[in-house]
């Protein structure tokens, strides 16, 4: 979808130096790559192409695990940022009330109703009504749409929506197979397509509890990887068996981690099995790619439309 790396190219250059250098993800790969001459560009504006992934479909809810937050955060700051600088329309307010008129009677009322209650009161339920009340008015144009949005708010047009995080309740934050943070580019992973013997092999090679030498040692699971594992796979009758072995000494490593490695293996068999049809059929994949890419671009290019008259940049 080219429309993205446009959209990744034009707020680059509102995007101030600082807000990509204390991204998170950014001072984790720089710590841990100070030998290396590996701090391109590309790693420095990856967050940014985040941003534009999530802006260019003007996304309101973005589920993400915690340590994507960060990123979530820095695209709502893009997009507050883009709409203070080019936000501004002549005859804003007048358009608006234009648009506001062509919500009918009932529903423009109620509209009016809302802004003031937020405007002069602070009253968010009445701006998250306002707002949805909006995003449902099949009848009005894109423009007018977020031009009622922006007026709910100020006196200039939400070209970029600003994103909402949305963290999975009680999800659990899962280590790597060497303790770290689970990272393709660390290598630490367990693939959803891969093989029981190499699930086997690579759970096998987890590290454990230091302390724990030898087999007549006892563990402490709080401080062994495989036990996250457990928290996850097992029932809670499990885990109060596979705690009170280790600490006791009752059994070894190896057939702790084999109630991990049957329990993945389990989870996995049906996504394996579903992934045979798009294995065996690649016209199949390459359909459903092309058909998603054709959504995906009528949608991003029409955000790009917007962004390019308010910068200036569209040319009839």
């Amino acid at each position: 979808v080219p429309e993205q790396a446009e959209l990744h190219l034009l707020l680059s250059m509102i995007t101030p130096l600082t807000w990509l250098e204390r991204a998170p993800a950014y001072k984790e790969f720089i710590e841990h790559n100070r030998e290396n001459d590996r701090s391109t560009f590309g790693v420095l504006g990856y967050p940014l192409l985040q941003s534009a992934d999530v802006l260019a479909y003007r996304a309101g809810l973005v589920p993400v695990g915690a340590d994507q937050a960060p990123h979530v955060e820095l695209a709502r700051e893009i997009a507050r940022r883009f709409n203070h600088l080019y936000g501004g329309e002549v005859d804003f307010t007048a358009n608006s009330e234009a648009a506001i008129r062509k919500l009918g009677k009932k529903t423009g009322k109620l509209y009016t109703e809302l802004r003031v209650a937020y405007t002069t009161k602070g009253d968010v339920d009445a701006l998250a009504t306002a707002q949805a009340l909006i995003r449902e008015q099949n009848s009005l144009t894109l423009s007018d749409k977020e031009r009622l949005l922006g007026y709910l708010q100020g006196d200039s047009v939400a070209i970029l929506p600003e994103p909402k995080a949305v963290l999975a309740d009680n999800a659990a934050k899962m280590p790597g197979l060497d303790g770290r943070k689970m990272s393709n580019s660390h290598g630490n992973i367990i693939p959803l397509r891969a093989e029981p013997d190499d699930v086997a092999k690579a759970v096998r090679n987890m590290p454990t509890d230091p302390a724990r030498i030898r087999l007549s040692d006892p563990g402490d699971p709080d401080k062994c990887p495989v036990w996250r594992f457990h928290q996850l796979y097992s029932d809670e009758h499990g885990q109060a068996e596979v705690s009170d072995r280790c600490r006791a000494a009752a059994w070894g490593c190896l057939e702790c981690k084999q109630c991990v490695i049957d329990a993945i293996v389990a989870e996995q068999a049906p996504v394996r099995e579903r992934a045979k049809q798009f294995e065996e059929n690649t016209d199949l994949i390459h359909s459903i790619i092309a058909e998603g890419t054709e959504k995906a671009r009528d949608a991003a290019r029409a955000t790009l439309e917007e962004v390019r008259d308010a910068m200036g940049l569209a040319f009839r």
